[in-house]
């Protein structure tokens, strides 16, 4: 892919992250794998997330970060590439293998650690990736999840790393944490790119403030949420708040307790939709779900208007 400035190419749009297709043998679904690229190609996306958190980023082996970063690269030549990285080894491998940025998944073994010290190993972990030499995106995730709570002072020096082009907000049911954070990025920060990872209030999170949206609920439905986007930037009211509410109904059926089981229900979503194998309904990392889980996830798409199933 030709250099971009991340920042233009991300502007306002969707960035899917991806989940990985395995079988029940944990070895990844192939052909899924090439239909869940092909479903992506016709979508108006600006870029695709792999190694992020849907895409078990940090359990998968390095062959398999190989295959399937390669894998996208080949699919989607001109889509920007976010690969996610929690070490400097493995930003610079997804360098090497064509990725356009790195999101930087918080470092969550240094939160024992006093504040001080903590701020302090945070920045060093965020300078060590920047040697890797692409793009950084920064990612404030709330700590259930793995994340951890950066302070203002810490984000302003964050933000003073030269790669950093921008930061995923992803607070789950904090609304109040977001609102704050919107606004500091907003105003301490308006060159940087504030990308929403709020599924469970997408529509919301645009109108806070929020760029771009890099979220996992991305994967299925693409179309809906991307016009979705589109209907609140080009500031056609009416359309935006009739699909954000269908997406908010998806995402209260598949982001949802037990948590971790949103990676397979976006799978089952797009097994649905035709996209991928029922073969390959299987996140080896995610607890077991019950038919009554996957259930409604397929009443949403079921009774969802036929006009909005892309």
């Amino acid at each position: 892919m030709k250099k971009v400035d991340i920042r233009e190419a991300l502007f306002h749009k969707l960035i899917p992250a991806v989940p990985v297709p395995f079988t029940a043998e944990r070895i990844i679904h192939a052909d899924s794998h090439v239909r869940m690229a092909e479903y992506m190609n016709d979508m108006p996306v600006g870029g695709i997330a792999v190694w992020a958190h849907t895409g078990r980023g940090m359990l998968l082996s390095e062959e398999e970060r190989t295959q399937v970063l390669v894998h996208w690269r080949e699919s989607l030549p001109d889509a920007v590439l976010i690969a996610g990285a929690r070490s400097r080894k493995v930003a610079e491998q997804a360098k090497a293998l064509g990725a356009d940025a790195i999101l930087c998944h918080p470092p969550k073994e240094v939160r024992e650690l006093p504040p001080t010290a903590q701020d302090k190993a945070i920045l060093e972990y965020h300078t060590d990736l920047a040697h890797a030499g692409l793009p950084l995106i920064l990612f404030y995730l709330y700590e259930a999840a793995g994340g951890i709570d950066y302070s203002p002072g810490l984000l302003r020096k964050l933000f003073a790393i030269p790669n950093v082009v921008g930061i995923k907000l992803a607070t789950l049911d904090s609304v109040m944490t977001f609102q704050t954070l919107a606004r500091f990025i907003k105003t301490e920060f308006p060159r940087q790119l504030l990308i929403t990872g709020e599924d469970r209030f997408f529509g919301y999170s645009l109108m806070m403030g929020a760029d771009a949206g890099l979220v996992g609920m991305g994967t299925a439905l693409t179309g809906l949420q991307a016009a979705m986007m589109h209907a609140f930037y080009s500031e056609n009211h009416d359309d935006f708040l009739y699909r954000s509410a269908f997406v908010d109904r998806f995402s209260m059926s598949t982001f949802t307790d037990p948590m971790e089981g949103y990676i397979s229900r976006m799978l089952y979503a797009l097994s649905w939709l035709g996209v991928v194998s029922t073969a390959a309904i299987v996140d080896p990392w995610g607890p077991q779900l019950d038919e009554a889980d996957y259930g409604r996830v397929g009443e949403f798409l079921t009774h969802l208007p036929t006009e909005l199933k892309h």
